[in-house]
């Protein structure tokens, strides 16, 4: 892992280290995908099953997850895992209750009215990875806020196992999320169907969740057709903290991210030596007991760096500039440095509030910004699943009032359409 000083090193290194971009210009992947959501297009569920079967080894007739195989899930998880999971659901859906919006309107003393309508989108596409690893954490992270939003339809798309059916914890996940229809189709095939629609999966007005590259390309290709929540690439987490920081808890929070794949990253920022090297020694020691220390090691060697600054002041701007998608403030005050935090997509306070209680059961969505994106990015939300409308209900004379200020605009625009549009209605 890298170890900088900003005594000693340049701006650029730094620079070059902290900021990472979502590498998505691959021509050959673009071309890959191109052709699987052109043909989606075109043939609908014969070419979801013929991928499905190329990509997953799965035959499939039905695509759909029956209600039988939703039952079932119910009865496959033990009970200690499905208390876990309603209890996270519980604090997403209260945590989202929260940044519920409502119309509004105002008026003035002419009679003038202006406002915003608030409208559910009518029927949302969440993706979730599958196949070999299982995720319903991400189910709840998607579905609930949408759910929470007003979201009439919420369908899943999903990866099948080998043996064709999907993992019950992501089943009994989407139950929990108020998801409406499971689908077996994963991959940039599973984006196509949910972007256009075929004989099985309707077409959605906006599709959300994480994927591998070739999701995220396809995701990026139908932006326009439909909407998307975001271009999320490896996940990633810095850590700012002061002497006082724990280096156990440090070294650890750096590891959580890193095990993920070996395109994460981690890093640390902090004006002291003798924490920079506690923590090297932590994670060496933490390394060698984890069963991922093969990709923990690539992913240090790769991706993770030490910072060492000159005082607090430039960690918190070299924090910023990071922009990460996890911040911890690991420092003897977090809430005095907390304002000063402009580009993250999650801060995570103190000791005692971990990557992992985000990922898991704190409330807010994990689905975050990623790639430096949180400088304008903000993490999947309630808003994500409205649409706001412009209201505008004008009487005669509070038209007369503003006609001056429009017919100038208008006459400076060179617009005479505008303009007669309001010298008739005055007129008549």
């Amino acid at each position: 892992m890298r170890v900088l000083s900003t005594d000693r090193a340049s701006r650029e290194e730094v620079r070059a280290l902290l900021r990472r971009s979502l590498a998505l210009d691959d021509a050959e992947i673009e071309s890959r995908v191109h052709a699987i959501l052109n043909d989606v297009a075109d043939r609908g569920d014969d070419a979801l099953r013929e991928y499905t079967t190329r990509f997953d080894g799965v035959h499939l007739s039905r695509l759909e997850v029956t209600p039988e195989e939703l039952q079932s899930a119910q009865q496959e998880v033990p009970a200690p895992v499905v208390e876990a999971l309603r209890l996270a659901a519980v604090r997403i859906r209260r945590f989202h209750e929260h940044q519920k919006r409502t119309s509004w309107f105002e008026t003035d003393e002419h009679g003038g009215l202006v406002g915003q309508m608030i409208t559910p989108l009518r029927r949302v596409g969440v993706y979730v990875p599958g196949g070999l690893a299982v995720y319903p954490s991400s189910v709840l992270m998607c579905a609930i806020p949408a759910r929470v939003a007003g979201v009439e339809e919420i369908v899943l798309c999903t990866p099948p196992r080998k043996d064709g059916t999907v993992h019950p914890l992501v089943l009994l996940a989407a139950q929990e999320a108020g998801v409406n229809r499971v689908f077996k189709v994963g991959g940039a095939q599973a984006i196509a169907a949910m972007a256009y629609g075929t004989q099985s999966i309707p077409a959605v007005d906006k599709i959300v969740g994480p994927g591998n590259i070739y999701v995220t390309v396809a995701k990026k290709l139908v932006y326009g057709v439909v909407g998307i929540d975001m271009l999320a690439g490896p996940s990633e987490v810095c850590i700012l903290a002061d002497d006082t920081a724990n280096p156990r808890y440090v070294a650890i929070d750096m590891l959580t991210q890193a095990e993920h794949d070996v395109h994460t990253a981690a890093f640390l920022i902090t004006p002291s030596p003798a924490l920079a090297q506690a923590v090297l020694q932590e994670i060496e020691k933490a390394v060698a007991d984890l069963p991922r220390r093969d990709i923990l090691q690539q992913t240090l060697t790769q991706n993770g760096g030490i910072i060492i600054t000159r005082d607090m002041d430039e960690a918190v701007e070299l924090a910023n500039l990071c922009a990460p998608e996890h911040l911890a403030l690991m420092v003897a005050e977090p809430w005095r440095y907390l304002s000063r935090i402009r580009c993250a997509g999650a801060v995570l306070m103190g000791d005692y509030s971990p990557q992992s209680l985000g990922d898991y059961v704190a409330g807010p969505s994990h689905t975050l910004p990623t790639s430096g994106t949180a400088r304008y990015a903000s993490p999947l939300n309630v808003d994500d699943f409205v649409k706001k409308t412009s209201v505008v209900s004008f009487t005669r004379e509070a038209l007369r009032k503003v006609a001056g200020a429009i017919e100038t605009l208008a006459q400076e625009e060179g617009l005479d359409a505008h303009r007669q549009a309001v010298e008739w209605r005055l007129q008549d």
